[in-house]
């Protein structure tokens, strides 16, 4: 699969933002590749469109949101218990995602109430387009539908950063705010209550709504500073810099993980700069149907009856009726991926080299990862209803069938897995290294 154009997230919407983008790109004109879409993400003023935001007397610059939106991140008051803040799921120390191996995450008023999907985490989403049922590359060959992609969340049904941070806010299982204006009263009556004045102004707590709504734009605007959410400051990253050279199992894991025929993980993990010279999110945020096993320690699948479809249902309702998209999540981004220990929608992985191996083997070995019946036969796709099982994916490294060899070696799952580390940020580039890399 080749790799995607995307455009921000944060669109400009008011004359006086797309004037001072346009002066910003002039100004970002030299500059190439990587450094340039640090540089536009970071500098954009947040949207502000009426029928979202309403216009403020006093207007926020950018780095006043960013430092609003870091602080209700992290502001515990901002939940039903008075415990879980966004923080609490989308921990800055593991990629502002999960710091356990908890299935799902626990919520609610009483902090009891499990979830039903796996923690993702936030990094490296501000590139992800909104959500369309037909998406077209800008790659060469427009013409070239791709299918549904984009969105936030697992199943793609927010917009942008501002409609997914409403969601966790107001989720019973989660934040579980009754509504809009219970967050704002929170806000008005908890410690951020002056900044939050100082920033949007000393009447902006009149109309509870509006406050909401500026909340979670602020919440979007630290979402998009560089330094948090999208460093590329993984060795991989210094490799493409010439920074420093991979290991023999790293390059060999590299390899593979491009390769067609073996691991194709790039058909979706998109590994390669693009045209322009960005750096890849590794994902095209494209949505397919894994086949992934049943979690059986999930509350909600204690009731044989429920199934989480993803695309249709029943967390997003609106493309219920679309039987061909049952059973499609979101591809997430690989990036930071070393630091997980829960993986896939449902949670149902704690280790990455299974992940690999669940790749190379469901199809030739499906008995290691699915349940059997009573006369010992194989249930797979436990987790997807028969009528939505010809929606899952059997492009490589899938497709083959049992008895067949694996894609995969054992050993060669060793070196994807290698090379998959590579991608964790924070990676520091010794000058010795970064000497012998540029000879």
């Amino acid at each position: 699969m080749r790799g995607r154009f995307f455009t921000p997230a944060m669109p400009l919407r008011t004359p006086l933002l797309l004037a001072a983008a346009l002066a910003l790109t002039m100004a970002l004109s030299a500059c190439k590749g990587q450094d340039a879409q640090q540089a536009t993400a970071a500098s954009a003023p947040p949207s502000a469109n009426a029928d979202y935001a309403p216009t403020l007397k006093h207007q926020p610059t950018a780095a006043q949101l960013t430092t609003m939106g870091r602080q209700l991140f992290f502001d515990r008051t901002l939940s039903a218990s008075g415990q879980m803040s966004c923080a609490t799921c989308h921990d800055p120390g593991h990629a502002f995602g999960p710091a356990g191996k908890q299935d799902v995450q626990m919520g609610g008023a009483d902090g009891k109430l499990a979830g039903t999907r796996a923690v993702p985490s936030l990094r490296y989403l501000q590139t992800v387009p909104p959500f369309s049922e037909h998406f077209f590359d800008n790659d060469g060959n427009d013409s070239e539908d791709a299918g549904p992609t984009g969105g936030r969340t697992w199943d793609g049904r927010a917009r942008s950063a501002h409609e997914q941070a409403r969601l966790p806010l107001l989720a019973r299982n989660e934040m579980a705010n009754a509504s809009p204006a219970d967050v704002a009263d929170k806000i008005m009556h908890g410690p951020n209550a002056a900044l939050f004045k100082q920033t949007f102004g000393d009447d902006i707590f009149d109309n509870k709504d509006n406050a909401f709504r500026w909340a979670t734009m602020a919440l979007e605007v630290f979402q998009e500073s560089p330094a948090d959410f999208y460093p590329y400051t993984s060795k991989y990253d210094a490799f493409l810099r010439n920074q420093v050279k991979l290991s023999a199992q790293e390059m060999h894991g590299l390899q593979l993980f491009n390769a067609d025929d073996k691991g194709n993980c790039a058909s979706c993990h998109i590994s390669q700069p693009t045209a322009d010279g960005a750096f890849p999110q590794f994902s095209d945020f494209g949505l397919i149907a894994l086949g992934v096993p049943r979690n059986g320690k999930l509350p909600a699948n204690a009731d044989k009856n429920y199934f989480d479809l993803g695309l249709c249902g029943p967390e997003r309702t609106d493309l219920k009726d679309h039987k061909e998209y049952c059973g499609l999540f979101r591809t997430p981004s690989l990036r930071n991926v070393a630091l997980r220990q829960t993986f896939f929608h449902n949670g149902s992985f704690h280790s990455l080299e299974d992940v690999v191996r669940f790749y190379a083997t469901r199809d030739t070995n499906p008995e290691r990862w699915y349940p059997k019946d009573a006369h010992g036969k194989v249930i797979k796709y436990d987790d997807l209803p028969q009528p939505y099982q010809a929606n899952v994916n059997n492009e490589a490294p899938f497709g083959r069938k049992p008895g067949d060899r694996p894609a995969l070696t054992e050993a060669e799952i060793r070196d994807v897995v290698a090379f998959m580390k590579t991608l964790t940020d924070g990676y520091k580039v010794e000058p010795s290294k970064q000497q012998t890399a540029q000879r």
